[in-house]
């Protein structure tokens, strides 16, 4: 029996994590939940977002499947989600983009996979205060070591972007590493290195150094808004994408919206010691015990972390009884139904049973 960190999380997180369990256990896999707190709640019981405990128990179990927890937007405390990258060296963030037939709004026939660096570029945090004497202090130099260069104003807020050749490397690797597992046909590296030389510029040359090295995966890159143009466009001619921390979040955004939105895009974020598991999208508090939210993204979520851990045929099996119930279309919430106002729309308990039902042959 495998052990592995459960964090339900904030908000929605509880109900969506339940469902993920029942789905996982109903897949014919016997798992011992170490269930843990991080984020708001555990803020309010501990008075730490990351709690050591939930940290020591990660770090004992290896792998760990998270509901969404609250950050606040512009105040307010540090995204766990950015925590636990850091403290766990969680570097690849992989989110896959694959569309099922029966979600509205959707393009049939994506299959995207994203490769985000996920320790480096401006989440690292390195920020200055508009108007903070350190601040004046950064800008003065600057403009002193660059006077031709454009000029930055004093009430200007600053944030650094740092790439790293070693960071970029890695995940370079992994998502060459990851198209020879699953059969893929190419990788395309993203950037804006004609503009940003030294960082984005970097993380394309290391990205051009890893490729030949993987002589039966195509490679190329793209700057990164034609990317996102095309991916609007010609998706169809993307497989797996790698791009530095910022571009990865919004272009996996992005093509989350191709497949029918957050609600059915999971994710992984993934080191040499460690892997945690997690619906990408957010808590959605005023949803909070209303049993009425998808619990698609984090089930799917759930799917990576079995193949991860070795259960391919069960992950199979949840996947395709995920995919049967979309397709049909009758025990789903109400995002997934043409309207939004569906009465025949089912909750997050119901849509569950439904995929239960359906790995026993219902």
């Amino acid at each position: 029996m495998k052990t592995i960190t459960l964090i339900p999380g904030d908000g929605i997180g509880p109900e969506i994590s339940e469902a993920m369990k029942r789905c996982v256990e109903a897949a014919g896999v016997q798992i011992k939940w170490d269930e843990q707190q991080a984020g708001a709640m555990a803020y309010e019981k501990t008075g730490e977002l990351l709690p050591r405990k939930t940290l020591d128990s990660i770090k004992k179990n290896k792998v760990a499947i998270k509901g969404p927890v609250t950050t606040p937007i512009g105040s307010g405390f540090r995204s766990v989600n950015v925590l636990l990258r850091k403290e766990l060296d969680l570097y690849q963030n992989i989110r896959p983009a694959r569309s099922f037939e029966g979600i509205p709004n959707s393009v049939q026939g994506v299959n995207l996979v994203i490769f985000r660096e996920n320790t480096d570029d401006v989440y690292v945090g390195v920020e200055f205060e508009k108007g903070k004497k350190e601040t004046l202090e950064i800008i003065k130099e600057i403009q002193k070591r660059n006077p031709a260069g454009e000029v930055i104003r004093d009430d200007s807020g600053i944030s650094i972007k740092s790439i790293s050749a070693f960071k970029s490397e890695r995940i370079v690797k992994a998502a060459f590493e990851y198209a020879l597992k699953y059969k893929r046909k190419k990788v395309t590296c993203g950037h804006k290195a004609n503009i940003l030389k030294f960082s984005d510029g970097l993380f394309l040359e290391r990205a051009q150094k890893i490729a030949p090295s993987y002589p039966s995966v195509g490679f190329e890159d793209r700057i990164i808004d034609n990317l996102c143009m095309q991916l609007v466009q010609r998706w169809w001619e993307y497989d797996i994408l790698v791009l530095p921390n910022l571009y990865g979040d919004i272009v996996s955004d992005l093509c989350a919206g191709l497949i029918g939105g957050l609600g059915v895009a999971p994710g992984a974020n993934i080191g040499d010691a460690y892997a945690v598991f997690e619906a990408v999208h957010g808590s959605a508090p005023k949803y909070a015990g209303k049993n009425k939210v998808n619990p698609t993204a984090l089930i799917l979520s759930a799917v990576m972390m079995l193949r991860h851990i070795g259960e391919e045929k069960a992950a199979a099996k949840l996947e395709n009884a995920v995919a049967a119930v979309i397709k049909e279309g009758k025990n789903v919430t109400y995002d997934l139904k043409p309207k939004r106002d569906d009465p025949s729309a089912v909750g997050t308990r119901e849509m569950a049973d439904a995929i239960i039902a359906k790995m026993k042959g219902g």
